[in-house]
């Protein structure tokens, strides 16, 4: 599905919509996969689209007036095409007015949706989220109503409001009660906690090479930075743990170091846990990149693990948005050869092309049980551990390429301080945090400082930018640069840095 996007509003810059179209895309392919339109099927859905166009408050009192009779400007207007009632056409025997392609396949016309960025930007402040945010709600709540859902009565405002939630979870900008005022309908946050029932939960081992999008991937389905991301190889050093919540999935992937051949006892330990996630995992996401066909001798290692260990491996073929289909083809068939894959999906993590399809196998590959984490949670990771990868990230975006993989970031301290009249936890001022840059030469030290301490003034300010986004509140970040000569081979060091195999009970 697809939603065709016009600029009717004055003043209204094409550079905001391009911010939206990322969301927006994302909210077509979740409103498609989780098949709302049931009368519709997923083959004429994929097909299916709706028009969105943007409109200054003057037009839309015009359409307001014209169309409902209200001399008054609003946020959304919705004019479906379809008779239907809750994803179900009013009558079944109804005739639908397909349009075709020039191949003859069937097209479906769902509707239109006006928006008013006006007062799009209006309950932005209003309820104090993003513009993001209310632009991707006003168009999900429209879409649900172009397929007849409706907040009519206490039982159809519940339905729509729970997938209203679902939604916006899926494309990673969960709402809570105040997009769900925007009705003038108010409900609670639906929770599940730890030990309730979901369909499916289990744990899910995300295993490849070093830069094939594992912690792309991670990121984007949680909707925050939870992994760091670098085009430099061997970022991610420790087995992370993302949450992903569905109202019945519930799926804890292990983003795992990449696997390489080890120089040092932390390259060691990195590839000895990758090895020991996908062991324990009850499922295994291979993510291989999509633009090179032959698999090397560090895929071929990673599938005889799995065979070994008889896994349930799903193949996620990554960066497809930067190949053709056609180009897809022989890489499948390569690695066809290699695995009994239960599944094979071409993806691209960084758009999200594929990845709601993806999310759904895995799900079906999960044992029914109760959930293990609160749904609230998207990782196991701390604040303070995130931020110290936040600040490793800048040293690798920052730093000459020699440098990088010979840091380690170590928090000092993490002092959180609160408002005089804070009610809860979250209600902090500031969070002060001291971290040491630790790395293996005199001469890296000179290079992370830099002339005049301007390398580390800059490393600093964009790490303190990106822990910000992270915790809601202002931070004052210090950093410290020491020597630890050959650290990545010392025992006593790399535990001190949380670095330890997931084996070593010690």
């Amino acid at each position: 599905m697809r939603i065709e996007i016009i600029n009717d509003c004055t003043g209204l810059d094409e550079s905001k919509i391009d911010s939206w179209k990322p969301y927006l895309i994302k909210l077509a392919e979740a409103f498609e996969m989780r098949s709302y339109a049931k009368d519709i099927p997923l083959a004429i859905m994929e097909n299916a689209y709706a028009t969105l166009t943007f409109i200054g408050s003057d037009e839309m009192r015009e359409e307001n007036n014209e169309q409902r009779g209200i001399d008054k400007t609003t946020d959304v207007l919705s004019f479906p095409i379809l008779d239907m009632n809750n994803g179900n056409l009013v009558d079944k025997d109804s005739v639908i007015d397909f349009e075709f392609d020039e191949d003859g396949n069937k097209i479906l016309n769902l509707g239109d949706i006006l928006i008013n960025p006006d007062e799009a930007y209006n309950n932005a402040d209003k309820y104090g989220h993003s513009i993001e945010r209310e632009i991707a709600f006003l168009t999900a709540h429209s879409l649900l109503h172009l397929i007849g859902y409706d907040h009519i009565n206490e039982s159809d405002e519940k339905r729509m409001i729970k997938a209203q939630k679902e939604l916006m979870s899926d494309i990673g900008l969960a709402i809570g009660d105040e997009e769900s005022e925007l009705t003038n309908h108010q409900e609670d946050n639906i929770a599940y906690p730890a030990g309730s029932i979901a369909a499916h939960c289990g744990y899910v081992s995300i295993l490849g090479r070093p830069n094939v999008g594992k912690s792309t991937f991670i990121n984007y389905i949680t909707g925050m930075k939870v992994a760091i991301v670098s085009h430099k190889p061997q970022t991610t050093r420790t087995n992370i743990r993302s949450i992903y919540n569905t109202d019945d999935t519930q799926i804890i992937f292990t983003d795992t170091p990449g696997v390489h051949n080890p120089s040092n006892k932390l390259g060691k330990i990195m590839v000895g846990n990758s090895f020991s996630s996908a062991k324990n995992a009850d499922a295994v996401l291979f993510i291989v990149d999509g633009r090179f066909s032959t698999p090397g001798a560090v895929e071929k290692k990673l599938l005889e693990l799995c065979k070994e260990n008889n896994k349930k491996v799903v193949l996620a073929v990554n960066k497809s948005d930067d190949v053709s289909k056609e180009s897809l083809l022989p890489i499948i068939g390569s690695y066809s050869e290699l695995y009994d894959f239960v599944d094979i999906v071409p993806i691209s993590a960084k758009t999200g092309d594929n990845v709601y399809v993806l999310l759904n196998i895995l799900s079906g590959l999960l044992p029914e049980g109760p959930r293990l984490f609160d749904s609230e949670y998207m990782t196991d990771q701390s604040e303070r551990t995130i931020s110290a990868e936040l600040i490793r990230e800048q040293i690798l975006h920052f730093v000459d390429q020699e440098i990088p993989h010979g840091t380690a970031v170590e928090i000092d301290s993490f002092e959180e301080k609160y408002e005089d009249d804070a009610k809860d936890e979250y209600d902090r001022k500031c969070i002060v945090i001291k971290a040491t840059i630790v790395c293996e030469k005199e001469s890296h030290k000179a290079i992370i400082i830099g002339k005049g301490g301007q390398m580390i003034k800059r490393i600093g300010t964009s790490s303190r930018i990106n822990i910000e986004r992270l915790v809601g509140c202002k931070v004052y970040l210090e950093l410290f640069v020491k020597v630890r000569e050959d650290w990545k081979n010392n025992d006593t060091l790399l535990r001190s840095y949380g670095f330890r195999s997931e084996d070593d009970n010690v």
